[in-house]
């Protein structure tokens, strides 16, 4: 029987319903009994006062705790929390009189021993994930900054976190504090009542900083980026070629063929991008001295001097030898560190 009267269909469907058609009687699949009380529990109403903790009895206070987060109540037997002692969960269970108690917690309730903690209960389920079964997760859904608060509120340290979360997590950091810095660098602007936008070279001073400490912030800042690591790809590669055992042959007996030669020309170049940079970045500080005292920075002294050292060492020689082809490995030790440092 179709369901839908075609053109050539004559036939009439207005006095069929389901008490006419007697193909509604009989059962299409036959039901199957439920077995209750494997997979099935009567529903029945819990009072006021009661709920799911109610088996909780007086004797499983000593070996259970009810942490009640935002209005949701947890049980959690103390031997979860011998494992980490310095938590804010772990110090409960040192606590001696009920001062203490209320110094960790904001409140509780001695007749079921359950504490009161008014705190993000979606981040705490995390939390207690991790005192369970040691995985630290970052809610996607959840700012990094309140994240951070919670961990320092739990006494739970950053390290604990998976390595994908924690990656997530730092990049999410670092966004937060440049957008800090620029917002106290507006802010002293304004307190100083010059913006950078007024004069044109405070304006080149701004985008210069971007193009060198921040690859995210344009085009600009890209390219610079990858044409650093591009140098320091060349740099590793050249270094690699110069340890070749003609090429040592050479340096030993003082000779330069042509391929030493090449190496020095891209060796220079090389330093010559790295001193340029190192400039540029000079240049843009704020303030010389705070970065020249920096720790990278004196790396990157430390990788560009020894190759001017090596070029004035042979220039007072007389000429003797060649620029490539000297005993000093200086230079090469610089690169060495500049290649760590990147």
């Amino acid at each position: 029987m179709t369901l839908m009267p075609g053109e050539n269909s004559d036939y009439d469907y207005s006095a069929l319903s389901c008490a006419s058609d007697t193909s509604f009687n009989h059962t299409f699949f036959p039901e199957s009994e439920t077995l209750k009380g494997v997979f099935y529990q009567r529903a029945r109403l819990v009072p006021p006062r009661q709920d799911v903790l109610q088996g909780f009895q007086p004797d499983d206070r000593k070996h259970h705790i009810i942490i009640n987060v935002g209005g949701i109540k947890y049980l959690l037997p103390w031997t979860t929390l011998d494992e980490f002692p310095l938590t804010r969960l772990g110090q409960l269970k040192f606590c001696t009189n009920f001062d203490d108690i209320l110094n960790i917690c904001d409140d509780y309730d001695v007749t079921c021993n359950e504490f009161f903690f008014d705190r993000n209960p979606g981040a705490f389920r995390t939390i207690l994930t991790f005192l369970r079964v040691g995985k630290l997760r970052l809610l996607r859904e959840m700012c990094a900054l309140s994240f951070q608060e919670e961990l320092l509120y739990w006494g739970i340290e950053e390290d604990n976190l998976d390595w994908c979360c924690k990656r997530r997590y730092l990049q999410k950091m670092e966004e937060f504090t440049e957008i800090n810095e620029r917002e106290d660098d507006l802010l002293e602007n304004e307190t100083t009542g010059e913006t950078v936008e007024e004069t044109k070279i405070g304006l080149c001073m701004r985008k210069l900083q971007d193009m060198v400490e921040r690859p995210q912030s344009g085009l600009p800042g890209k390219v610079f980026a990858c044409l650093s690591v591009l140098f320091v790809t060349i740099t590793a590669v050249n270094l690699s070629i110069s340890t070749m055992p003609d090429l040592r042959e050479e340096e030993e007996k003082g000779e330069c063929s042509q391929m030493c030669y090449n190496i020095f020309i891209v060796e220079s170049v090389c330093v010559a991008w790295f001193s340029l940079e190192f400039l540029l970045r000079f240049v843009q500080a704020r303030s010389k001295l705070a970065f020249l005292r920096r720790p990278l920075t004196l790396i990157d002294m430390v990788a560009i001097l020894p190759y001017y050292i090596a070029l004035l060492v042979d220039g007072t020689s007389g000429g003797s030898r060649k620029p490539s082809s000297g005993n000093i490995y200086l230079d090469k030790v610089g690169l060495v560190l500049r290649i760590l440092r990147a």
